[in-house]
């Protein structure tokens, strides 16, 4: 095959356009929508790329001839040859009669191309895109009728109303992720109220169980999570008040443009008031990589990754833009410019992941009244003892006779060795004073300890393979078990190999005891043998010690002690200084000052501290943002400075700020302008995630992409009949809700209909209402509610279902056993990221290290045997037999009971009957068992 190459390899660059056909209006357009898709820097098909003159001059000379078409062969691949199909372009229409008369012109003049011009591959679409169009005026006034009118040209019609149990049913899930009670089953079934809809619609949409239920769905959609991933994925137990934040505004009715200015700038729009400027989590709630790099490069791709989440979950979240996408080069399928990615990133540049104390100006007051003095107080002590101190260590400056005589070297990681006289012992032992990096603090690392006999051919004794057994405290890790302490624990420095170390804890001491009594005169021991990382912090060694041995393993001996070798550095000269040359009466007289501040921290830390919270954190940018290029922070090109998109001009008013623009005005200006009444895309992108919510699907099906690669709605003047309705009720949910829950659309049945299922399969176009199973919370706070356990309190700290240990890294072990501490609702389980929750994960709760605008609802085996043979279902099983039997003493009307309680509704006589057997064979917890795993309890019609 020939390959398609420049047309212009050899003429200058800087020549300009010639006679009537012009480069940059007549033919870089056709390159770029015909060519550019295949032969461009990142897919350059044959070794070609079409973007530059300079890439393209490399490919020789048979391709263009400039002032002659018919000889060059960037012409003939674009034309018919002989009646054939034109060899180019592979992909879509070929080039037309006018393109081709128009390229054979510009070459025929030359082939002339401006200076410096590159061309970009054009979008698949462009800003004539249907979301990025004003909302159009109503075809219909209501819901109903656009539904109606859709259906009508297929040929069908809704089904009728859903019987009134299973309405009910959905409705309460539908608003609440709960179940209704068998007594207001039995109420609205048999109302004869006229508004019992109406009345039921508005009670269900004031209860507090509104927020937790539609809270979570937006939880998903912002990506939060409960642990920083990458890693590390360390937890994060102070980012629940954000989530506290989302279920009180969704429960308040708050204004969306309200609710979205909160998320990007509540610190500005609600200085002050914590339970505003903690909407800013929403910035830092994605996943954040602690583990630090110190090269340069590397930190700044760090970061630029960190504002990508950030970037990426405000394009989605608010505006359904994959924005993202234009991160290394203009959008392949949106009219989003690259140069748009870095509008946005220069408007959040300036946030960062962190915590802060989130108080008002009269707890910050009042805070401040009660620890000022003492305070005052601290610094005074702390001073007077420092005083002190520096008066010692000056006076042992000039008498150095006060200190032991240096006669060995400082301690070492790579191996220290300490030789004493002979003695028979059982046991040794090293008592730490301090680590080699801060005499104040005592945490040390040891990859290896030996002791060595004193014989011809000296033997390790303390080497487990010979015998020797490690005894010490393991590092202290919240919620750790045996299995987490063993991966830092006392048996590696006994184990004869190098590269895991005992990291300690509790009083640091490690003791090692021999198979019987030997005689020993030397020990050696370090915390990076190899000399792999001498200059690494985490592997930190013993500063100042005594070694001591024990012939019986109760009394001990010192044997040597480090004072006598060189100090590590000054700090620890300073801490000998004091050590041997303070008096007695000096002792006592800092003593008494220690003892008075030590009181003084006491009643500092009883006071309540503010409470400090994961959210966003901010500071001015020190640099200009640069467009990256291929997405490579460290191939700065063009400045860019904070400004709205391109894509969206023709329907809000653009802004652009200067480079020097305050910190908090960058973010406020973007929030106001993707809140702008006059956004279409995010009104359109808020109603239909409500619709989304409420029928299983949206109308545009992928809820965070309305561009080109996203699903076209099946409605669009419904789409944009929801997003006039909700901007004319003040952005607010709950009227929008209520307009749905009381159409007729919602209110059908969920009856399968053959001839229509032959046309819409899906129902997409609703001609039935969509059934569906229960989300992973609803399914098990519904477990919990059957069996009259679940707890029902709001707010504060999650509770967790798995047991959380933390070394260098974070895990998480799903737990065995559901104790009453975790009988909460779903939403308040501190959910961190890359780990797996019983029944949670198995019915498809997702990882919430991406957003999850659209859950998946797969059917895997894990399933029925989560829901069969757990644990959790296994005692629940028990407390719903156990709440039947206090129900009442008869088969009949436990069987009849439990039904009302798990499906709404009463038993037919054949499945009373099987019921019946069921309980007289296997007892009432099986029965109730059953009913945990039927279909019937985690699917809504």
């Amino acid at each position: 095959m020939r390959l398609l190459v420049s047309a212009a390899i050899f003429l200058s660059a800087t020549c300009s356009p010639v006679g009537a056909v012009d480069f940059a209006t007549d033919i870089k357009p056709v390159l770029e929508a015909k060519c550019l898709s295949c032969h461009n820097p990142n897919n350059p098909k044959g070794d070609l790329s079409l973007a530059t003159l300079a890439e393209m001059r490399s490919y020789g000379e048979d391709l263009v001839t400039p002032g002659n078409h018919r000889d060059s062969l960037l012409h003939q691949v674009v034309i018919s040859l002989d009646g054939d199909e034109p060899e180019m372009p592979k992909k879509g229409d070929p080039l037309t009669q006018d393109q081709a008369a128009l390229l054979a012109e510009w070459i025929d003049a030359g082939a002339p191309w401006p200076d410096q011009l590159v061309l970009k591959e054009a979008s698949k679409a462009d800003r004539s895109w249907w979301a990025y169009q004003p909302l159009a005026d109503p075809e219909f006034e209501t819901i109903d009728a656009h539904i109606d009118a859709a259906l009508q040209k297929q040929g069908l019609k809704r089904n009728p109303r859903a019987d009134r149990p299973d309405l009910i049913r959905r409705v309460y899930y539908d608003v609440t992720g709960l179940p209704p009670t068998p007594e207001e089953v039995q109420a609205f079934a048999t109302s004869a109220d006229p508004q019992a809809w109406e009345k039921l619609v508005d009670e269900l949409l004031a209860s507090p169980r509104y927020g937790e239920r539609w809270g979570r769905h937006w939880l998903d959609v912002v990506r939060f999570g409960e642990s920083k991933g990458f890693e590390r994925n360390v937890i994060l137990n102070n980012i629940w008040p954000f989530r506290d934040f989302v279920i009180r505004s969704i429960n308040e009715d708050k204004p969306f443009d309200q609710f979205i200015l909160e998320h990007l700038a509540g610190d500005v729009v609600g200085k002050g008031q914590p339970e505003v400027e903690v909407g800013t989590t929403f910035l830092v709630a994605g996943p954040y990589d602690d583990v630090g790099n110190q090269d340069a490069k590397a930190k700044k791709i760090i970061r630029a990754n960190t504002l990508d989440d950030m970037i990426t979950a405000t394009g989605s979240a608010f505006l359904g833009m994959t924005i993202n996408c234009a991160k290394c080069h203009d959008h392949k399928f949106d009219p989003i410019q690259q140069a748009d990615y870095y509008r946005l990133r220069a408007a959040l540049e300036g946030v960062q992941q962190g915590q802060r104390v989130l108080a008002t100006a009269e707890q910050r007051n009042d805070f401040a009244a009660k620890t000022q003095p003492l305070k005052e107080r601290e610094a005074l002590l702390k001073k007077q003892i420092r005083e002190r101190e520096n008066a010692i260590v000056a006076r042992s400056t000039k008498n150095p006779e006060t200190l032991p005589t240096v006669t060995r070297p400082k301690v070492a990681r790579t191996g220290t060795e300490d030789r004493f006289p002979p003695l028979l012992a059982q046991a040794v032992r090293l008592v730490p004073y301090s680590n080699d990096t801060d005499p104040l603090r005592n945490g040390i690392r040891l990859d290896e300890f030996e002791v060595w006999t004193d014989e011809a051919e000296p033997r390790n004794v303390a080497l487990r393979a010979n015998g020797g057994v490690a005894e010490a405290a393991g590092r202290a890790v919240e919620d750790s078990d045996d299995n987490a302490k063993n991966a830092y624990g006392p048996s590696l420095v006994n184990d004869g190999e190098f590269g895991k170390r005992w990291f300690s804890a509790g009083d640091h001491r490690l003791t090692i005891r021999f198979a019987k009594p030997e005689r020993i005169h030397r020990v050696v021991y370090s915390s990076d043998r190899p000399g792999e990382l001498p200059n690494h912090r985490k592997m930190v060694f013993v500063g100042e010690y005594a070694l001591q041995a024990s012939e019986d393993g109760k009394t001990w001996k010192t044997v040597s002690e480090s004072w006598d070798r060189e100090p590590i550095n000054p700090t620890f000269l300073r801490q000998r200084q004091l050590r041997f040359a303070t008096t007695e009466a000096e002792k006592q007289e800092i003593a008494t000052l220690r003892r008075e501040l030590a009181q003084v921290t006491s009643q500092l830390n009883r006071i309540q501290p503010l409470s400090t919270v994961w959210a966003g954190t901010f500071k001015q940018p020190t640099e200009p943002t640069f467009l990256a290029i291929g997405g490579d922070p460290n191939k700065p090109a063009d400045e860019i400075v904070p400004a709205s998109f391109s894509t969206l001009e023709q329907i809000v008013d653009p802004y652009e700020l200067s480079s020097q623009t305050p910190e908090a005005d960058r973010r406020l200006a973007l929030a106001k302008w993707i809140t702008n009444p006059r956004n279409a895309l995010t009104l359109r992108v808020l109603a239909n995630r409500v619709w989304h919510y409420h029928f299983g699907t949206g109308i545009v099906a992928t809820p965070s992409d309305f561009g080109y690669m996203g699903s076209p709605p099946s409605h669009p003047k419904l789409l944009d009949y929801l997003a006039r309705r909700l901007k004319e009720n003040g952005w607010r949910w709950k009227p929008l809700h209520r307009e749905i829950l009381l159409s007729q659309t919602y209110q059908q049945s969920a009856t399968y209909r053959e001839d229509a299922a032959k046309l819409d399969a899906e129902s997409r176009l609703l001609w039935r209402f969509p059934p569906r199973r229960l989300s992973a919370e609803e399914i098990r706070d519904t477990i919990l509610t059957v069996s009259n356990k679940l707890d029902l309190t709001m707010g504060g700290p999650g509770f967790r279902l798995y047991k959380f240990t933390q070394d260098n890294v974070c895990t998480y072990f799903p737990l065995d056993e559901h104790g009453p501490e975790t009988w909460r609702r779903a939403v308040y389980h501190q959910n961190p990221r890359a780990a797996t929750m019983d029944l949670l994960t198995e019915f498809d709760c997702p990882d919430p290290a991406f957003a999850t605008p659209r859950r998946a609802s797969t059917t895997t085996p894990l399933q029925a045997l989560t829901l069969m043979n757990h644990s959790f279902t296994m005692e629940m099983s028990g407390h719903f037999a156990e709440r039947l039997q206090q129900h009442s003493n008869t088969t009949q009307e436990q069987v009849g009971h439990a039904f009302s309680l798990a499906f709404g509704r009463s038993p037919t006589d054949e499945e009373a009957q099987n019921a019946a057997a069921l309980i007289h064979e296997h007892g009432l917890t099986a029965f109730s068992r059953a009913l945990l795993n039927s279909n019937e309890f985690i699917y809504l019609r």
